[in-house]
């Protein structure tokens, strides 16, 4: 056994999670928009992975002016995707496979066809500081922060002659955390959730609830952010909604945190801080863009490492990291990340190898596992997304914009894009990659053809086959709490690291216990080649490769040869200790909080 004691165990900490777009993933009744009866035929492909939890992306009421994160009803299931009756189908389906559902809070904002911003606006007293209201000049904002998807953060109410607050669209206004009485009711219907039987939220934004008062300016080129990203009230709040609705331990509680460092990221989720149970930080998503996100450079793999060891190193003690390199909101990352041309498959089963054998909790988001690619956008009547409609149309339609037609700006749109993740997920060489029987929302990405489900479950080589293998491989407690350590930082092509874990020892000495075979330490070397051509690994003298065995690759590869390694292009080896007895039971086999649901525990 190792040596992880009861209370560093979590089931959140040993578990994958599949993330589900359900706009996009599978449509039961051809209207092209995907929705929940279409999930629930598909929840044994997800079982297939071995998962153990699916993070749902938002299903609630809204107008979806941005894909349902304008929510309008908060304890209503939109029409697009069905009803309640089928939510509730999705969380028996799961629960009994034994696979957790986590739902996305979305409570910074709701959509202005919400019931509390319609009365907000008619000033009706319950509901009059719900949101954040300014009075003023009606052609001069109150300040000059700066909305998400570009442009003014604030807009004029012509009903109630004020000034709203909206850090993203316009029709997704801002809540005003300040007021008691909005924390009790988002707390509320956070409890009447888990009263369904949810195991946890994915909490969107959950680090801008808080705005400094009295709304000042931003410094020249912040957009004000300093004011609102992790704003003076933020650890309050989330310290209060710990102690009111997430005080189970078993409950996930996963917040996404654009902007923190890991100094910020402790006091979220350290041992003395608000009790969030992990958060997605976006350094290592962001570190390539420019002036903004679609002025992207190349991704630098120097950097690139020197950002996720940060990362691991800084929430090693005191914390815990989530694994991710592509979700709703980024592109592909076999795209951005790896080579989606002559070494698509290799570089996504690289890039998943990444993602499987660091420190945290891996997410895979829908399509990942088949190494699904970007899409092109022949033209911007292709385009779906609120951000990057406004990016084309600032930088083509503005007369002070930087391009003159749309072809001046789909690299970039091409490249990074929200709309590459949500292109529909790809089931068969069938029209509409067998998605929906009518016309999808958006447009399929045109190598279904290669890509899609149907070949990959016959062809043992892909990368569907890979993803099984590497959730597979975090059983190994190794791979969940073991030390991360960095080799080669400033090589410019090979990511390579290693891992290890005490083993448990109890009355046997550690000199009998490696006279018997049994080494002190479980270990890991993984080995990752970033390049289009072949490069060598040479293991440090202070790294122990004796006793390493072969546990995974994405070529033919031989046992570990010694202390040089050749790699082909975009290969990825992982080498291990044989595995502990794991005969005696631990706490991940007996604690509430560390078990997966079964159907008997709903």
């Amino acid at each position: 056994m190792s040596g992880v004691s009861d209370d560093e165990r979590a089931w959140w900490k040993e578990a994958v999670v599949y993330q589900v777009y359900p706009k996009s993933f599978d449509d039961s009744d051809g209207d092209g928009v995907g929705d929940l009866s279409g999930l629930v035929d598909r929840v044994d492909y997800i079982d297939e992975l071995g998962v153990d939890a699916v993070w749902l992306n938002p299903v609630y009421e809204s107008p979806q002016a941005d894909n349902g994160y304008d929510i309008a009803d908060y304890r209503a299931i939109d029409d697009a995707y069905g009803d309640m009756a089928d939510w509730e189908r999705l969380r028996d389906e799961l629960h009994e496979r034994d696979v957790r559902l986590i739902m996305d809070l979305v409570v910074n904002h709701t959509s202005d066809e919400h019931e509390w911003f319609q009365c907000s606006r008619r000033e009706d007293e319950e509901y009059a500081d719900y949101y954040h209201w300014v009075d003023g000049d009606p052609d001069e904002p109150p300040n000059d922060w700066q909305s998400v998807f570009g442009g003014p953060a604030w807009s004029y109410d012509d009903e109630r002659e004020a000034w709203y607050l909206h850090l993203f669209d316009e029709k997704q206004p801002d809540l005003n955390w300040a007021n008691p009485d909005v924390r009790e009711a988002v707390y509320d219907m956070m409890n009447w959730w888990l009263g369904k039987g949810i195991d946890g939220f994915r909490m969107d934004v959950i680090n801008m609830i808080s705005k400094a008062d009295g709304y000042p300016d931003g410094g020249p080129e912040s957009g004000g952010a300093e004011h609102f990203m992790n704003g003076p009230r933020v650890h309050e709040y989330v310290d209060e909604m710990v102690d009111e609705v997430l005080d189970d331990e078993s409950v996930l509680a996963v917040g996404e945190t654009p902007g923190v460092s890991v100094d910020d990221a402790r006091e979220y989720v350290g041992s003395e801080s608000d009790g969030l149970s992990m958060l997605f930080q976006f350094e290592h998503v962001t570190f390539d863009h420019g002036e903004h996100k679609f002025d992207a450079d190349e991704p630098d793999l120097v950097e690139f490492k020197d950002i996720l060891a940060k990362w691991q190193a800084g929430l090693a003690d005191d914390g815990w990291n989530s694994l991710y390199l592509n979700n709703h909101d980024q592109p592909r990352m076999v795209s951005r990340f790896g080579s989606d041309g002559e070494y698509r498959r290799k570089s996504a089963k690289l890039l998943g190898t990444l993602t499987h054998t660091l420190g945290g909790t891996p997410f895979v988001y829908q399509g990942e596992e088949l190494g699904m690619t970007n899409a092109p956008f022949e033209g911007r009547e292709a385009l779906r997304d609120v951000e990057v409609r406004n990016y084309v149309a600032s930088a083509v339609d503005d007369p002070e914009g930087h391009a003159d037609a749309y072809e001046d700006v789909r690299e970039a749109v091409e490249a990074m894009s929200r709309d590459n993740a949500r292109t529909p997920m790809q089931w068969a060489d069938e029209a509409h990659a067998g998605f929906t029987d009518g016309e999808p929302w958006i447009d399929a990405n045109p190598n279904y053809t290669e890509v899609n489900v149907s070949r990959a479950r016959d062809d043992p080589d892909s990368v569907l086959h890979y993803y099984r293998d590497l959730v597979a491989l975090r059983d190994r407690d190794l791979l969940v709490y073991g030390d991360f350590e960095l080799l080669a930082p400033d090589h410019p092509d090979l990511f390579a690291y290693t891992r290890s874990l005490a083993r448990e020892r109890g009355d046997e000495s550690e000199e009998a216990a490696d006279a018997a075979g049994s080494p002190a330490e479980e270990r890991a070397l993984v080995v990752l080649n970033f390049d289009d051509e072949p490069t060598t690994f040479e293991a440090p003298a202070d790294v122990t490769v004796d006793g390493l065995e072969l546990a995974l690759a994405n070529d033919d590869a031989p046992a570990l040869p010694g202390r040089t390694l050749e790699l082909d292009p975009w290969e990825a080896r992982v080498y291990l200790t044989p595995a502990p007895d794991r005969s005696t039971s631990d706490a991940a086999s007996t604690d509430p909080a560390t078990t997966r649901p079964t159907s008997t525990d709903r």
